[in-house]
């Protein structure tokens, strides 16, 4: 029986690896604890408005990371052998930082929150989807992600295509889990969120070194090819 993955030409393959990579990094559930906590002086219906508001920008951003994100590398004379090296050092050191020290990645995002409680104006967009949802470790991944695109452009489209669904999925979610937080917490708990945010560390530190394995292979291709001719 053939166990290979799925290719990414193909969108089902593209979305099997963004998804579990930007749900590792988001972490709705958890963040939705925080999202909960910093938004207590709201009432439920404007804590709603306010998740609908952060699916919808956290979508913006992920999307604009996953179309462009590389390509802007790309431009400055980046390969796409050291873009993915690069890209799966990134998305690996921020996994293992969030297998290591989750209370400590967890106090960091409720410090980003944090003037979500005060502030008076519209924070949706800031402080409470950029850094807090979709920060610096999210837009890095995404990036390391698009690097993955196909060399040729047959199948650009639906790598693209499967990207843009997994970003879609995981805006939906945080729009879900961020106005249902008050019942995430009834259900997990503290702890039980904290296990689940192990759990999907571990799965996005084995997407950053797939993502290296494959630099490396592009990289190894290429000074064969140099050195063949």
């Amino acid at each position: 029986m053939n166990l290979a993955p799925l290719p990414l030409t193909s969108a089902v393959g593209a979305f099997l690896l963004a998804f579990p990579a930007l749900f590792s990094i988001v972490n709705p559930v958890g963040s939705s604890l925080i999202f909960h906590q910093v938004t207590t002086g709201k009432t439920r219906a404007e804590r709603v408005v306010l998740a609908r508001k952060i699916g919808v920008y956290s979508l913006i951003v992920l999307l604009g990371s996953l179309w462009l994100g590389g390509y802007v590398l790309t431009f400055f004379g980046v390969s796409l052998g050291a873009l993915r090296i690069g890209g799966g050092l990134v998305v690996a050191i921020r996994a293992w930082a969030l297998l290591m020290e989750p209370e400590q990645q967890e106090g960091r995002k409720a410090t980003d929150a944090a003037p979500a409680q005060d502030a008076a104006a519209d924070v949706a967009f800031f402080p409470l989807t950029m850094p807090f949802t979709t920060g610096p470790g999210s837009i890095s991944v995404a990036i390391a992600l698009s690097s993955q695109r196909p060399e040729s452009g047959g199948g650009a489209l639906a790598f693209f295509g499967g990207l843009s669904v997994a970003a879609l999925c995981i805006s939906v979610l945080v729009w879900i889990c961020y106005r249902s937080s008050d019942r995430i917490i009834g259900f997990l708990g503290s702890g039980g969120a904290r296990v689940m945010s192990r759990l999907v560390a571990f799965l996005l530190l084995c997407v950053g070194v797939q993502i290296i394995s494959t630099g490396v292979e592009s990289m190894a291709a290429n000074l064969l090819r140099h050195a063949a001719g």
